[in-house]
């Protein structure tokens, strides 16, 4: 399943809270029509879904599309303490579900921590535009999940000698580069460096790189004046022939049906 097939969908959160329950703490049972995202960071709670019983405990990710029958209770013993997203893809796509179970072990790690708690300090404010910047936050938090959902890794805290990496690489594309030269600048090992770059990003060096040169070659055949030998050397390919492989290995279409004329990225 691919990432991407969630790109067109926009966030509207209707519920957000940062759930303290009391010990008597209970949800009556009833539909939903909305998505239930929680975050349980601490204690426990039986979520009864579709007349199905889960225990959420600290460590657990909830997610109850709409249409569920919904109800809940804490444990009197240890009142569940969670963040809790009830939310709604924008029409028509509010029944696409997320690639989630009903109960998902999940590290709520340091950076989704600190995203959740910047989205909490949005809603809480409601400055004007809040909607905006919390719709915004919303997406980067979902993005974190469905990255490591869909690529089944861990969450882990960005790494910043490859995120200086990564940034070098966006404004340096073009030259003559190898993680050999890279890990020479950052002082470290060229096979550890690229074992620490893919556990980062979830992809090699090598295809980073490429992704990144075909993504600028793309942008600069639509605009057009350029043919596609002239491009593939402005993006750091030496060989025309080896540029057309490896564009069409990323993009699935060949860089000479953009350079044809009348081409626009929105017809492919």
């Amino acid at each position: 399943m691919a990432l991407s097939q969630y790109d067109h969908l926009v966030p509207e959160v209707v519920l957000f809270v940062d759930r303290r329950c009391y010990p008597d703490w209970k949800i009556i049972r009833r539909p939903i029509d909305f998505h239930d995202l929680t975050f349980v960071v601490g204690g426990k709670a039986d979520y009864y879904v579709n007349g199905v019983k889960h225990t959420a405990e600290a460590g657990n990710l909830i997610y109850i599309p709409p249409g569920s029958i919904r109800e809940a209770n804490t444990y009197a013993d240890s009142p569940m303490h969670s963040y809790a997203f009830n939310f709604l893809w924008l029409p028509p796509n509010n029944e696409t579900r997320l690639p989630l179970a009903t109960i998902t072990k999940f590290r709520l790690t340091g950076p989704l921590l600190e995203q959740i708690k910047a989205f909490n300090q949005i809603w809480m404010s409601k400055q004007p535009g809040y909607k905006m910047q919390a719709r915004g936050q919303f997406l980067l938090i979902l993005h974190r999940l469905l990255v490591t959902a869909l690529h089944r890794t861990e969450d882990l805290a960005p790494d910043p000698r490859i995120e200086r990496m990564k940034a070098y690489l966006a404004e340096n594309y073009a030259e003559d580069l190898d993680i050999g030269r890279l890990a020479e600048l950052a002082g470290l090992h060229p096979v550890y460096l690229g074992r620490l770059f893919k556990q980062q990003t979830g992809v090699s060096f090598r295809a980073f790189l490429n992704t990144i040169r075909v993504n600028n070659a793309e942008a600069m055949l639509a605009a057009g004046g350029f043919t596609v030998s002239e491009v593939a050397e402005r993006c750091g390919f030496k060989d025309v022939a080896y540029f057309s492989n490896v564009f069409k290995a990323v993009k699935g279409y060949p860089p000479s049906s953009i350079a044809a004329k009348g081409w626009t990225p929105e017809k492919i």
